[in-house]
């Protein structure tokens, strides 16, 4: 079985005279915007459990201070449970296989050879690597969202109810007055769902506030969170914050 080519970084000050040569910048922790696919490298080789982390050592997603690519320079096999577990510090474990669609890998801090902390997770599905959202972004992107579409239901109902009763002055022929006078509304009946959807509206809770992030997690920076007095000054319900599970997906690909 050929042997896939092993990625090469090349350092920014590599050749600059008396410049040693720098390390490759560790992947960020929140890269769940884009995804990672080389075409060329999975028309060539086989994407099995084998050849599978050779195959996201070449996406962005990878941290080549980890203790996998200490076992690739001395040619052992970078997923050798047998080595990663004398070691100490960040390594990559593959967690989950369905060959040849799905892989999970996970990203951890190992301190001892039964005591392992996870931080990240990735997979790859059918060829394409991305990031694992972290579950408290997921949690807030759904109440967020839940809350928008409730908000903006009780506006919309609350419109509609306003215009109940009035009748167009402009048209006033004999049949239209007759219907409206066999459809009598009871405006009592009207006042009491109104004053039903008011408090029901007033009783919904503000979104609550997502759980604390993991250790040495950096929360992405958005730009709703740093709206100044510019910002939209209507009564209206700001549209709902992107998805990280529904909205993620291969518009957003890095390939190469």
């Amino acid at each position: 079985m050929a042997t896939p080519p092993v990625a090469s970084v090349t350092p920014a000050n590599q050749g600059l005279e008396g410049g040693p040569p720098a390390p490759p910048a560790p992947p960020g922790t929140d890269m769940t915007g884009i995804c990672f696919r080389d075409q060329l490298w999975l028309n060539t080789y086989p994407l099995d459990r084998n050849l599978v982390f050779d195959y996201f050592a070449l996406s962005p997603f990878y941290d080549w201070t980890c203790n996998n690519e200490q076992l690739r320079m001395r040619s052992i096999h970078p997923l050798d449970l047998s080595h990663l577990s004398k070691m100490t510090g960040i390594e990559y474990m593959l967690y989950e296989v369905m060959e040849p669609h799905l892989f999970v890998i996970r990203k951890q801090k190992r301190d001892g050879p039964e005591k392992v902390t996870p931080m990240l997770t990735y997979y790859v599905l059918d060829g394409s690597i991305y990031q694992a959202p972290q579950l408290c972004n997921v949690f807030a992107a759904r109440v967020g969202r839940a809350l928008y579409y409730i908000s903006k239901a009780f506006t919309t109902a609350a419109s509609k109810l306003e215009k109940i009763g009035y009748v167009d002055a402009e048209n006033d022929s004999p049949a239209l007055e007759s219907k409206v006078a066999k459809e009598t509304i009871d405006f009592k009946e009207v006042k009491r769902v109104d004053h039903i959807l008011a408090s029901l509206q007033r009783k919904l809770p503000p979104a609550p506030p997502p759980p604390p992030f993991p250790e040495g997690y950096v929360p992405p920076h958005t730009a709703d969170a740093e709206k100044g007095p510019e910002g939209p000054q209507s009564g209206e319900p700001q549209a709902p914050s992107v998805d990280p599970i529904i909205d993620q997906g291969p518009a957003k690909r890095m390939k190469i």
